[in-house]
């Protein structure tokens, strides 16, 4: 694991938190039920997907968070601890969901990004479900440092790419593409489904319905399209479901 020092990058613009959480449930497909769902959240940042989470009118979710640093805006309704890596110190199946939201791209190099995913499905407990949103390599601009192309860089012309820029010292996010990324979590323990189409539609349909862009293009593509691009898009989602140990 590399050891050049990494910055939270936490998004602190808790309007966008609240949306993001509400995409999350949705896609989780979280019912609401008399014994509240145990979640945790890796990467907590400002805080504000785990206080919508705990704080859900209708559906009861005891949410755990950690974070390598404490950079929260907002501390209530949810219990939190710093952690040192990628180990997170609980026990095996301890939750129902687990949460990694543009969190594996900061823990390292591709050993590092292994040992989380080995994490997230240890303590998922069977039955679960796991979140993971990770920016794709090939976006057009990097979305941490704002540099076109960034991402697509080897790392050494990268860092100097964010030196020139004025930007920091060096590139400290690994971003993966769908080649990289789905071998590892099936060698993690988990199968999925990718949702990147289905989580830019609920963005404009919670934030902007009427937008024209929406509402004659996105909403009545045909769902082969969104399959053949969904390698291709900024950000990529998946639920995850643990194999049974």
């Amino acid at each position: 694991m590399t050891t050049d020092t990494r910055a939270p990058h936490a998004v602190q613009d808790l309007p966008s938190r609240r949306w993001k959480g509400e995409k999350i449930l949705r896609l989780l497909s979280l019912p609401p039920r008399d014994t509240p769902w145990r979640v945790l959240e890796v990467g907590t940042g400002s805080g504000g997907i785990a206080h919508y989470l705990a704080t859900h009118p209708t559906v009861r979710c005891d949410v755990t968070s950690v974070d390598v640093v404490d950079v929260r805006s907002i501390r209530e309704g949810f219990a939190f601890q710093v952690v040192d890596g990628t180990a997170l110190p609980f026990a095996d199946d301890a939750f129902d969901i687990v949460i990694t939201n543009h969190v594996i791209e900061h823990v390292g190099d591709r050993d590092a990004q292994r040992a989380h995913l080995r994490e997230c499905k240890r303590v998922l407990a069977p039955g679960g479900r796991g979140y993971l949103a990770v920016p794709n390599r090939w976006m057009l601009v990097e979305p941490h440092f704002k540099l076109a192309f960034l991402s697509w860089l080897p790392i050494p012309l990268a860092d100097a790419y964010v030196r020139l820029a004025g930007k920091g010292t060096h590139y400290d996010c690994r971003p993966l593409t769908c080649p990289q990324l789905e071998p590892e979590l099936r060698a993690a323990g988990f199968v999925f489904a990718q949702h990147t189409g289905d989580a830019l539609r609920m963005t404009f349909d919670l934030e902007q319905p009427d937008a024209p862009l929406y509402r004659y293009v996105l909403k009545p593509m045909p769902e082969f399209v969104w399959r053949m691009l969904r390698r291709v898009f900024p950000t990529l989602i998946y639920t995850l479901d643990p194999v049974n140990r």
